[in-house]
């Protein structure tokens, strides 16, 4: 038997409505076995995502920017310059839509089909954003672009054409360090593209996946 519980919204608060609606809320939670609980959470709405990896799978290839993120020089990281698969915020269309805009945008790709993996929350204990994941195909001619972004947005963005093998040990070694990023490469690693994977990295074509191990 799962958890059960129910529970009462009490009051709301807007603490900011800049860019995202950040509010708190006083909740009474009762659990499963009757105990009562009030409490106060925060959650931060600025809408729904999408992502998408472009996958060469002649090559083995996939396609990824690299870009500055402030909130990890705010962490006082070193490299604030994350590789990342292509996302952005719905903003009302339709996520498919969307995702080939920002496909178009980020990495200078015009994506006719897109292939919907699943949708996930990925900071679920504040961040109210449902992230939906995408795949599609593409090929060497496709990807001549250096640079991606918008400039009206500040954005400036380093376009990566690279082997699948060679992505997963920049997870592996800590060059890559965005978990969506890393969710899809695992995904193309073990759904899409294995046999990519086990060629690059000079296993039997037939053997078992090897995937990166993380750093000791």
């Amino acid at each position: 038997m799962g958890l059960t519980a129910r529970w009462q919204v009490l009051e709301e608060r807007v603490l900011s409505d800049n860019w995202g609606l950040l509010k708190t809320t006083r909740l009474r939670l009762t659990m499963a076995d009757g105990h009562v609980s009030e409490q106060w959470r925060e959650t931060y709405d600025r809408g729904d995502g999408a992502v998408i990896l472009p996958c060469d799978p002649a090559r083995g290839h996939v396609l990824l920017g690299r870009q500055f993120r402030w909130p990890v020089a705010y962490n006082g990281e070193a490299e604030p310059y994350l590789i990342e698969a292509a996302a952005g915020l719905l903003e009302g269309a339709d996520p498919a839509e969307r995702i080939r805009g920002e496909a178009a945008e980020e990495l200078g790709l015009d994506l006719t089909s897109v292939r919907f993996l699943f949708a996930l929350y990925m900071t679920p204990g504040s961040v109210t954003e449902r992230l939906h994941f995408f795949t599609a195909t593409y090929a060497a001619g496709d990807a001549q672009a250096r640079f991606g972004g918008l400039r009206e947005e500040g954005e400036e963005i380093e376009i990566l054409d690279l082997p699948l093998a060679e992505a997963l040990a920049m997870v592996a070694d800590g060059r890559i360090r965005d978990a969506k990023t890393v969710i899809l490469l695992q995904h193309a690693a073990l759904h899409l593209m294995p046999d990519a994977v086990r060629r690059q990295a000079g296993g039997p074509p037939n053997g078992g996946l090897a995937v990166a191990s993380p750093r000791a």
